[in-house]
């Protein structure tokens, strides 16, 4: 029972961390005060006392955060989340990185993979090898249809399993941000991992990021984890650009007939729900799997296509969300 009462400790320690770290209140909102300390709790929480502790607590995490520093040359950085895999998060990534660049030719545009386990930019970059070290001992990014791009999956065998914990990954994650010769980027596209954990936020606090661009199916698991994901940017005071429903519909190839496979509208509800931008709908295409596959993103492969047309939608909402927040 001792040991059982030390890990409880442990635990809400921990979980008291987290909260200070992200923001969230520790006590719930039903908590009432014992008899004991409701005194106590009454004067802290009353006018200069409760401002007073609200001080201290800032200058306390102040402390513990890491400062953002900006990327050396790099203009504006993009992230691309959703709360679960298999969504295509990273297909939606590289195309809107290239529809950037499509919309307009004078932006550099670059593009980072942040997923440190399931490295996917290098298969549909079309790119393998090693990137070579600068005089400075900087990293230079592979380079492919204009975009330079950086990724775990450069610097392990395209088969060989990352087993690494948190402490790796987050040193990972810290050389292939700082330890890159980037030059000079309009937008840095930073492909995320799935979920909410230690990569998303050791991310949001190092950098600054200009917006995030949420990806997800419209079906009600996926939609769920979204919404997790959202509202995690929105406790590290990341802005969220808007929401991308992704494999919206399905047309057969013959007759045309649409079937919404994963439901209609999902991520649109969930936006009106967030009170953010639908970016655009992604088709559930044949087209975008098989461009994919091969690593001749659509985008730049059929360039004429519906789909290709999507995401540069999808890029010109990206670009006019941006200057709205700068105005």
């Amino acid at each position: 029972m001792v040991k059982l009462h030390d890990s409880y400790k442990r635990l809400l320690q921990i979980y008291t961390l987290s909260s200070n770290i992200i923001g969230t209140p520790l006590l719930p909102s039903r908590f009432v005060p014992s008899p004991q300390n409701r005194h106590e709790i009454r004067f802290k929480t009353s006018g200069a006392g409760e401002r007073a502790l609200q001080e201290r607590q800032r200058q306390h995490m102040a402390r513990g955060l890491p400062k953002q520093k900006p990327i050396a040359g790099v203009k504006e950085l993009i992230v691309v989340a959703s709360g679960k895999g298999g969504v295509g998060k990273s297909t939606t990534a590289v195309n809107l990185a290239l529809g950037l660049m499509a919309n307009d030719q004078s932006k550099s545009v670059g593009l980072l993979d942040a997923d440190v386990y399931g490295p996917s930019i290098p298969r549909l970059m079309n790119l393998k090898g090693n990137p070579e070290l600068t005089d400075k001992n900087l990293m230079r990014p592979l380079v492919n249809f204009g975009i330079p791009c950086m990724s775990m999956g450069f610097l392990v065998e395209e088969v060989a399993p990352i087993v690494w914990r948190g402490l790796m990954v987050m040193s990972a994650i810290e050389k292939l941000i700082r330890q890159v010769d980037w030059g000079n980027l309009d937008y840095l596209v930073i492909d995320m991992p799935p979920g909410t954990g230690d990569v998303q936020l050791s991310i949001t606090q190092n950098i600054p990021i200009a917006g995030a661009v949420i990806v997800s199916t419209p079906q009600d698991i996926a939609l769920l984890d979204a919404r997790r994901g959202a509202e995690m940017f929105r406790k590290v005071n990341v802005p969220v650009l808007g929401l991308v429903q992704n494999m919206s519909v399905f047309q057969c190839p013959k007759c045309s007939h649409q079937t919404h496979i994963f439901g209609s509208d999902g991520a649109k509800e969930l936006a009106r729900t967030l009170g953010v931008e639908m970016l655009g709908d992604i088709p559930l295409h044949l087209n975008i799997r098989e461009t994919s596959d091969k690593g001749q993103p659509v985008v730049v492969s059929s360039p004429d296509s519906p789909e290709a047309e999507a995401y540069r939608r999808v890029a010109a909402a990206v670009v006019r969300r941006l200057a709205e927040l700068t105005r």
